[in-house]
């Protein structure tokens, strides 16, 4: 229960600092709506330092000073809301507030300090969003509602039970297998509710360049999805998918520096270049018309269909790569590399970056090769899913993917 690692002082003005914050919230918030303050930055500051005051009791034996305190602040809460309701306004907010600064007060002395701070900015985010939350719900029809329901449950329920040990000689693991489906489920979610908010063109941007940090694979899949829902977002769906794909570089880039560092220098103008070219081919305007986006159009914000397909292939990808390395050794890297591309090929590039026996120009070979061929793969999904966008998807991405070919040629 207890971490005390850090000072009592230090821990005292985190409970003072996180009490004046939520306070602040609600002081502005009384003033933006002309109505009656339960209590200001003041007052919660005090109940925050009330909260660590009674949690030091219990430290020096004594016990009931904290539900005693929390009680006599309930019966504080409820006679502010009698005299409230009294003047025609309603709505517990303000207390719940109070009594919850009085726990984080407590929970800066008694426990892990990473509680009390996520507790107080989570819940400060949340009073200050009043507005735009209940202005969410009220447009948030069944539909989108059941469809949180079920995104949680693959996520939450589903994927937490399953063993998280490999299986079988090609070492499948069904959590990592899940976590594929979760992934490419949450990123067409978001891409759902990010157009719903912003529109189409930044909505997908956002997709596009927030989801290729992850995986672009399961971007041009999840954005794939929405174009063929969607015909008249297909452009900019397309333009999320080479997005994604851009950001690619520059994540292996990343992860590269970090696995390896002294590796950077031989892969680095690479990436860039890559990158670059990504990014100029989404901003290249194209012939198809991309129409208006209408809100009320956007339907199936869940789709589990396509996250399946994908985590099906990640497996038949595993399989084929554990049986190329066993029967070809290292002369099939590169063949490996071009097969590869079907699926994530982080994993493949960090293998290769980390074996320091192979040479490096067959490592770069290889990360370039692995590039071009998940580039190809990307173009391959999200044009069979968008049909209206075939002959534009065929052109950029194969215009970029034979670009890999100098830069793999000439990369000295």
């Amino acid at each position: 229960m207890e971490d005390l690692t850090l000072p009592y002082s230090l821990r005292f003005f985190i409970a003072l600092g996180l009490s004046f914050l939520i306070g602040l919230e609600r002081e502005s918030s009384g003033f933006k709506t002309k109505g009656i303050v339960f209590a200001g930055v003041r007052t919660y500051s005090l109940i925050g330092a009330y909260g660590f005051g009674c949690a030091w009791l219990v430290r020096v034996n004594v016990p009931w000073a904290l539900p005693m305190g929390m009680l006599a602040l309930g019966a504080l809460a409820l006679v502010g809301y009698l005299a409230k309701l009294k003047t025609g306004h309603v709505g517990w907010t303000s207390e719940v507030a109070a009594m919850m600064t009085f726990v984080i007060g407590a929970l800066c002395l008694l426990g892990d300090i990473w509680v009390p701070m996520a507790l107080g900015i989570i819940g400060t985010f949340l009073l200050s969003e009043k507005a735009e939350l209940e202005s969410y719900v009220e447009k948030l029809d069944k539909a989108e509602f059941l469809a949180v329901i079920k995104f949680l449950l693959v996520s939450l329920i589903i994927m937490p039970v399953l063993p998280n040990q490999d299986y079988t000689e090609f070492r499948l693991n069904p959590r990592n297998i899940w976590q594929i489906v979760v992934l490419v489920s949450a990123i067409g979610f978001a891409g759902y509710f990010l157009t719903k908010k912003f529109g189409s063109r930044i909505g997908l941007w956002l997709s596009g360049l927030l989801g290729g940090i992850v995986s672009s694979t399961a971007v041009s899949i999840a954005v794939g999805r929405i174009a063929q829902q969607h015909p008249n977002q297909a452009v900019r769906a397309l333009q999320a998918s080479i997005l994604a794909g851009s950001v690619m570089y520059l994540r292996i880039l990343v992860l590269v520096w970090l696995i390896r560092p002294q590796f950077v220098e031989y892969i680095w103008w690479q990436m860039l270049v890559l990158s670059a070219i990504g990014f100029l081919l989404s901003i290249q305007k194209s012939s198809i018309s991309t129409g208006k986006t209408e809100v009320g159009t956007l339907r199936n914000p869940f789709e589990i269909k396509p996250a399946l397909i994908f985590a099906t292939l990640f497996v038949v990808m595993s399989v084929a790569t554990i049986l190329m390395q066993r029967f070809y050794g290292d002369a099939g890297i590169l063949a490996l590399a071009g097969l590869i591309g079907v699926t994530d090929i982080d994993p493949f590039i960090l293998s290769l970056v980390e074996q320091s026996t192979q040479v490096q120009a067959l490592i770069v070979s290889a990360i370039l090769v692995s590039m071009m061929s998940n580039t190809i793969m990307k173009g391959i999904y999200f044009g069979a899913l968008s049909k209206t966008t075939r002959k534009s998807t065929a052109v950029r991405y194969g215009i970029w993917a034979i670009l890999h070919i100098p830069i793999i040629i000439f990369w000295r």
